[in-house]
């Protein structure tokens, strides 16, 4: 289904999405829509960033536990997720100081974009950084989603750890045919 065209997806995406801002309100640091400006900066002297560990596979979390993901559409940290993406895609701000603490803590790599005026990105080797509106703290089922927002294909992967494999968890895979956000 692509969700950017679908006369069908419009007013269930339009409810989910405010569903979801009303949900999102009370958001943790580090995982907050930047391009609305809602949610608090991730701007504390810890890190922002650690390592999760979900049936074997290490990834990136965020100090409340969210899975992070990226997706190559990306790549370079040209920002293609906006609008409606940040929906279910929310941005993870950050600001220099976080991504220096990022890398003391898990590994270099970590630095930060511009959102366009709406505040800094983390990124991991070139690649902003995401948590999943779908899913809880703990929880990596995001990681090998697939969706479609104003005309790019976004393929969702789940941030490894330094030295971990690059392949998914098979328990990680997106467990919904329908699109996969739940409606």
């Amino acid at each position: 289904m692509n969700l950017s065209t679908s006369s069908l997806a419009r007013p269930v995406l339009a409810t989910a999405a405010i569903a979801l801002l009303a949900a999102g309100c009370g958001t943790s640091s580090g995982s907050t829509n930047a391009d609305n400006g809602a949610g608090a900066g991730s701007g504390s002297s810890s890190s922002a960033v650690s390592v999760g560990s979900f049936n074997g596979t290490h990834v990136l979390v965020d100090s409340a536990g969210h899975s992070l993901y990226s997706a190559s559409a990306e790549k370079g940290g040209h920002i293609l997720c906006v609008g409606g993406c940040t929906s279910f895609w929310k941005p993870v701000s950050a600001s220099g100081a976080d991504a220096k603490a990022a890398d003391k803590a898990v590994g270099a790599g970590f630095s930060v974009v511009d959102r366009a005026g709406r505040g800094s990105q983390l990124t991991y080797h070139g690649l902003p950084l995401y948590t999943f509106a779908e899913e809880g703290a703990g929880e990596l089922q995001g990681d090998g989603f697939t969706d479609d927002f104003n005309g790019t294909h976004f393929v969702w992967d789940a941030a490894r750890a330094p030295g971990s494999s690059a392949a998914p968890s098979p328990t990680s895979q997106p467990q919904d045919s329908g699109g996969g956000y739940g409606y």
